[in-house]
Order: C-alpha cells, then sequence, then structure tokens
C-alpha cells in the first residue's frame, strides 16, 4: 500500500515526556518533515489499496506500459479511454471529441474522472486528464501519478506512423508539437514520479523503469547520508539516528567534523536517459537530474520544480542559464556568470535558499554562517534577500570575508548586497581563518546550545560544504556536455575534458559527480594559481600546508590552502573508508601534512589531473584571447585556459568552466589589456571597460549593485574568535529579536 503523507511539521509531534529543555534542542536542530513521512513510506508492500496511475502524452505508451506493470504485480489494470470513457459514453474516444469539440470534451472527461472509483489497481491515463484540475485531484488521493517522460521529438515520430484523430487541442494551424509543449505545465504539475523513456526504449524496459521508481518513492528510508569521517561500525550502531537530505541540508557540517555525503551515492543515468534531454531546456535538465538526487520525501517533485524555476528565472541575464561559448581549436567556454552576482556561485545559491526555507522547522530561527574568499559571499547574501517576506522573518545571513583579501569590486559587491536579513563582515584575516572559524563555531556545542536555549536560534552553512550547493553545480557540468551534442560538435558517448579553476574543491568535485552519473567526462583538469596546494597534492599525493602561506592574487577566490570538499572526494576514491579520512585530515589539523597511499594517488590521478598558473601567465591569457578573438576572460578563467593549454591533448574537446566575470576585476582586465585606469572607483572603473564595447558586455547586475549608495558600510572585527561570535550574537539580537518584538 502506498501512503502519502501530507507536510507534518514535526515541531506539532512531541512527547510529553520530553523536558522544556530538552524540547528546545531538539526541535532546534534541522529535522525535517521527512522523517515522519518515511515511516509511512516504508511500511507498506508495492501494492495494496493504492493505485499505480501512469500519465504522459499521447503515444507515451501507458496503456501498454500498464498492462505489463498490472501482470508484474498481479493487479487490475484500467484503461481510462477504453474502459472507463467509452464505456460511459457509449461511443468512442474520437466520436466524443467530434460531437462535443474540444471544452466540452475535457469538462465531460474531468466528470468521468470523478465518478471513478479504483484501488490497488494500475490505471492508464488518458493525455488530457491532467488538464481536468478537479479529475485530477480526486484520482491523486488514491494512487500514485507516474510521468511517462518521453521526448516530444520520439512522440510526433510514433504518432506520424499512425492515424491520430483523438487529440484535444487538434485543429488546423496547430501544431502537434505545440500541443504537445502546452501539455507539459499540466504534466508537471501532477506527477509524484517522473520516469525518463528514450525513443528506443520497450515497453517492457519502461515498465521496469517505472516498478523501480515505485520502489525508490516508497522506500525512503534508504536515501541516508553519512559523515566522510564515520566508520563502518559507527554507521551499523547509528541506524535509529539517520540523516536524511532534509537534515544535512540544514545541519551542514557532520556532528564529527566529517562532511555528509549519500551512503548509496548519486543515481547512475543510463546513455538512452541523457540522451532524452538533449533537446530539454536547462530548467528541464535540472528538474530530472535533482529529482534524482532529492527523494520526493524531502522535497516532493511540484515543490521542486517551482523552486528550479524561481532559482533560474528572469534573474539570470541570458535565457540559456549557462550557454557553452566556443572559444578557438578544440576550446569551448561554460559561461557561469549570468547569474545576478556575477559567478558561478549563483547557480547554487539562487536555488539552496528556498530549499533551506522548505525543509526547516517552522519553530526555530536560523541563522547562515558564510565564509567566503570572494564570489560566495554576494551570491549568499543576493539568493536569502530573494526568500519570500515570511521566510526572511526566521532566516538571515552572515557573510565573513577577508577585509583585504578580495578585490575592491567583490568587496563593493558584497556590501551592496546586503539586505535586512543580510550582512557582510570583513575579518581582519585570510579566508582558511574564516573558514576555520565557521567550523569550530558549529562544533562548539556549548556555544550553539547557548544561542538555540536564549535566542531560539539555530546556526547552519551555506558554504560549499553543504551537500545542497553541490547538486545544483552538477547541472552545469551534465548541461554543457548535452549542449555540444545538441550543437553537433560530438556524438553522445564521446568524450571531453573539463578544465575547472579550484580552490575549496567543490566545483570540480561536481563534474567528478556528474562524471559518475553518466555522463562520459574523461578527465577533470584541476587548475590553481599560484597558491598551488591542490597541483602539488594531484601530483605527488602529499598535502602539504607546512611553510606554506597564503598568497593573495588576481584570482582571489582561488586563493585557498585548505580545500574542504577535497574530502567528500578522498572517501569516495577510499571506497568510504572514514577511519582512514579521519586519520588523514587529523594528521593535516596536527601536523600540517598527510601522504595519500599509491593505491588511492593512482585512483585518483585517473580522474584528475593539476596544474598551476603564475600571475604574469594570467594577465598574458587575458590579453592574448582579447586579441585574438575579442573576447575577455576573467581572471580565474585566465587561470583555467592557461593551465589547459599546458595540459590538454587535443583529441577531444575541453570544457573550460568560466565562473566569473570579469567586471568584478576591473582592475586586474584594465591591466591585462594595457589600458590606463583614470579612476580607481569601482564604477567608473566599469564604465572605462564598457566603453570598449567588451564580448561579453559588462554585466547588468553588477553596475546597478554597484550604484546603489551606502556601499561602504560594513562591520569590520579582528581575526579573533569572541569577536566573531559577538558579531553573531548582536546580529541575533538585532534580527530575530526585533521580529519578535513586531
Amino acid at each position: 500500500m502506498f501512503r502519502v503523507c501530507p507536510y507534518w511539521p514535526l515541531r506539532l509531534i512531541t512527547q510529553n515526556s520530553v523536558s522544556s529543555m530538552y524540547l528546545k534542542l531538539m526541535l532546534s536542530r534541522p529535522v525535517a518533515f521527512a522523517q515522519i513521512r518515511k515511516s509511512w513510506f516504508s511500511s507498506h508492500p508495492l501494492v495494496g489499496n493504492k493505485n499505480i496511475i501512469l500519465m504522459g502524452p499521447p503515444g507515451a505508451g501507458k496503456t501498454t506500459v500498464g498492462r505489463i506493470v498490472g501482470q508484474k504485480l498481479d493487479c487490475p489494470v484500467i484503461d481510462i479511454d477504453d474502459d472507463v470513457l467509452e464505456t460511459t459514453w457509449n461511443m468512442s474516444v474520437s466520436e466524443k471529441l467530434q460531437d462535443v469539440g474540444n471544452e466540452q470534451f475535457l469538462e465531460e472527461e474531468g466528470k468521468a474522472l470523478l465518478k471513478f472509483s479504483a484501488s490497488g489497481s494500475v490505471i492508464s491515463l488518458t493525455g488530457s486528464n491532467p488538464m481536468h484540475s478537479a479529475g485530477m485531484q480526486h484520482m491523486k488521493k488514491n494512487g500514485i501519478v507516474v510521468y511517462l517522460d518521453v521526448p516530444t521529438t520520439v512522440i510526433m515520430s510514433r504518432l506520424k506512423s499512425v492515424t491520430v484523430d483523438r487529440i484535444v487541442g487538434q485543429s488546423p494551424g496547430v501544431s502537434l508539437k505545440d500541443i504537445l509543449q502546452f501539455r507539459k505545465q499540466f504534466y508537471k504539475r501532477w506527477y509524484d514520479i517522473r520516469v525518463l523513456c528514450g525513443g528506443d526504449n520497450a515497453a517492457e524496459v519502461v515498465a521496469e523503469k517505472v516498478l523501480d521508481a515505485v520502489k525508490r518513492y516508497q522506500n525512503s528510508e534508504l536515501e541516508t547520508f553519512i559523515s566522510t569521517r564515520s566508520s563502518r561500525s559507527e554507521r551499523s550502531m547509528e541506524k535509529n539516528s539517520c540523516k536524511y537530505f532534509s537534515d544535512v541540508v540544514t545541519e551542514g557540517l557532520a556532528p564529527d567534523g566529517g562532511l555528509f555525503v549519500p551512503e548509496r551515492g548519486l543515481p547512475k543515468f543510463t546513455a538512452g536517459e541523457w540522451q532524452s534531454l538533449i533537446e530539454a531546456t536547462y530548467i528541464e535538465r535540472a528538474q530530472v537530474i535533482l529529482e534524482g538526487c532529492v527523494h520526493p520525501a524531502d522535497i516532493p517533485a511540484s515543490k521542486l520544480a517551482e523552486i528550479i524555476e524561481t532559482a533560474y528565472g528572469e534573474n539570470f541575464t541570458c535565457s540559456k542559464i549557462a550557454p557553452v561559448r566556443h572559444l578557438a581549436g578544440n576550446q569551448f567556454l561554460l559561461e557561469l556568470f549570468h547569474g545576478p552576482t556575477a559567478s558561478f556561485k549563483d547557480f547554487a545559491l539562487q536555488m539552496v535558499p528556498h530549499i533551506f526555507a522548505y525543509c526547516i522547522p517552522r519553530s526555530c530561527n536560523y541563522l547562515i554562517l558564510v565564509a567566503t574568499s570572494g564570489d560566495t559571499g554576494s551570491a549568499v547574501l543576493d539568493g536569502f534577500s530573494r526568500l519570500h517576506d515570511t521566510d526572511k522573518q526566521r532566516i538571515a545571513v552572515m557573510n565573513f570575508f577577508p577585509e583585504d583579501g578580495v578585490s575592491p569590486i567583490q568587496k563593493s559587491q558584497m556590501i551592496g548586497c546586503q539586505k535586512e536579513n543580510a550582512w557582510s563582515v570583513g575579518v581582519k584575516s585570510d579566508f582558511d581563518f574564516c573558514q576555520a572559524a565557521i567550523k569550530q563555531i558549529f562544533t562548539n556545542s556549548d556555544y550553539t546550545g547557548f544561542l538555540t536555549v536564549e535566542y531560539g536560534t539555530a546556526l547552519a552553512a551555506a558554504n560549499s560544504i553543504n551537500w545542497a550547493r553541490l547538486l545544483p553545480q552538477i547541472v552545469y557540468h551534465a548541461s554543457a556536455y548535452l549542449d555540444l551534442v545538441h550543437q553537433d560538435i560530438i556524438p553522445f558517448g564521446s568524450p571531453v575534458d573539463v578544465c575547472i579553476p579550484t580552490g575549496n574543491f567543490g566545483n570540480i568535485l561536481a563534474a567528478l559527480y556528474a562524471k559518475m552519473m553518466g555522463i562520459p567526462i574523461r578527465k577533470c583538469i584541476c587548475a590553481s594559481n599560484e597558491n598551488n596546494v591542490l597541483t602539488d597534492f594531484i601530483r605527488t599525493g602529499v598535502y602539504d600546508l607546512r611553510g606554506r602561506k597564503l598568497i593573495p592574487t588576481l584570482s582571489p577566490a582561488v586563493d585557498i590552502l585548505k580545500s574542504s570538499n577535497l574530502e567528500r572526494y578522498l572517501h569516495l576514491i577510499a571506497n568510504e573508508d572514514g577511519q582512514l579520512v579521519t586519520q588523514l585530515y587529523k594528521q593535516l589539523e596536527k601536523q600540517g601534512h598527510f601522504q595519500l597511499r599509491k593505491d588511492l594517488l593512482e585512483k585518483l590521478q585517473q580522474d584528475v589531473v593539476a596544474g598551476w598558473c603564475s600571475e604574469e601567465e594570467c594577465l598574458a591569457a587575458i590579453h592574448s584571447v582579447y586579441s585574438t578573438t575579442g573576447y575577455i576572460l576573467d581572471t580565474h578563467t585566465a587561470v583555467a585556459k592557461v593551465v589547459a593549454d599546458r595540459l590538454q591533448d587535443r583529441t577531444c574537446p575541453i570544457i573550460i568552466s568560466s565562473t566569473s566575470h570579469y567586471s568584478k576585476f576591473a582592475p586586474a582586465i584594465l591591466r591585462a589589456l594595457r589600458i590606463a585606469e583614470i579612476k580607481q572607483n569601482p564604477l567608473s572603473q566599469l564604465h572605462l571597460l564598457s566603453s570598449y564595447s567588451p564580448l561579453p558586455p559588462v554585466h547588468r547586475g553588477l553596475l546597478e549593485t554597484l550604484k546603489k549608495k551606502g556601499n561602504e558600510d560594513h562591520r569590520v572585527c579582528a581575526a579573533d574568535m569572541s569577536m566573531l561570535m559577538s558579531c553573531i550574537e548582536t546580529l541575533i539580537q538585532n534580527h530575530f529579536m526585533k521580529v519578535l518584538s513586531n
């Protein structure tokens, strides 16, 4: 039996025996409603009194697949067209459509659904059933809706070979393609589960996919997360304290100091499933990929779709969201700077705030702590400032950045992005201190407990250590490959290399995850600037911070020595050996270095190669590319370009991640292009660059942010833990206590 439960916030379900103090602490922990749903989902067999309802466009194979599924489950099979409509009307569907016309047909079809009742059956809907709201609401009460998602081109090919006279909306001047596209909005509204159906999938294969998808939907308790530092014996002892997606989104860092990863790994898409997305838009690709990574018990498909559409809407200046542009030869640029704050961080941070707001309990306030070396700060501030007003009252964000370690424009942008629930604090230190300080605060149970009891406020992280930050990045790496296929640059299955400017290892880890999920990425090239600890590690297996000092460079977003997300990758190649990961990072913390075993280094080097770029080479690359193509690279992309030129073997295309817009680094760009700076004001610098009619144009959103007055107002504190904690408490008092008093 399938039990689909409504949203029941955990705060409403408590035990009378729990003390008030413990109750406060329990409710402050980010425990999502998914845990309640999981007990319902998992306690019933595959078929009981609930129906499996197959939905999809005409020609999707609903009837044939339904019969196979029913046969496998030994349960009744009902075809709405043949067994309900034609029986009710005593005439064929095509005759009825011709008799009453489109609008009346939809109404009478819906009325027939409202009178229909069944249980424990496999039901195949008509292609137009989802267009009747009341009828679908009635059907969903006793069933799980499975969407057979078949590419439009495949549907049109199938329908060409048959006489079609029963499709609602058919009329002279209206193409079948337009009808199919129009109906997608209704399918998207109603389904619980999507099954991707490639053009060459036999009905038997699709039926198996339906059964697998239903089992996944039902067994949500299997999609748990573990810490990179937990041992197998610890995990077996902690089965009663499982972490799910909703939990890891709100908790950020694991209690033992490790990072959360999915225990069963990421889903693997078949070649056919990837190929079904070649014609899809970026938003459609994101929906499919993220549905595979987020269980509907945590975020239902309809809500996930709403979040994705909000994240990648008019706030992006390019309708393609993450376009791929040919640069030269076999090199292509993945432009990741079209979001509101002009960096790749927008892809995650326009989405994560809405995911976070959905997952957290409403009984507690949340303060998001962020450490940034540049782009993350403004992206977090902008993303959380776009929440609904009611969510902004209970969710705030504080951004710590190295006061003298970011570009002038980045600093102006971070300060300019401050809103009523979003603040920036400059720290008189470097990024590594900021990041380490936040980790230390999260693991200080006395301090976090004090904030919870005293202010009803819990802390959470939005840095790339948060699992939800990584998932949207997987999407754009997969989408870039599909775009090359769509543009006939390569056939599906041909490999590509990717080259990514890398600091905290999150972006390149997302590419490695895309490879694991089935995208044919051959090598991931890790590009560093003069802070080249990752290059040395990938080449030698020795991660050595002894004697290293952070070097401020023209590419500050990768001015990082401790790459947090590397821990997730080491956990992966070590076959989830949490004890080994713990040992390595304890040694790094205490002795400043560790060495990878030879077998693990060889495994790492199968996927990743690395190189680094000097400041002079970075500037020269910007000048060279502009001179030959008229295109301006930002400093981080230039780092990747230099390393790609050095390491690629030119046997396949290489996709270079263009992670930031050059507008954020105007002084360096003016220097690289040998243009004299006439003014030091960031806004004047952008106007000067714009006068050269560059490609791409100066970033509009960045210009608008810099035009705002008051861009110099922000708090600065010393590199002292007590000072940072004082800032946090002051913010809580000023924001959440003020909301309560109102």
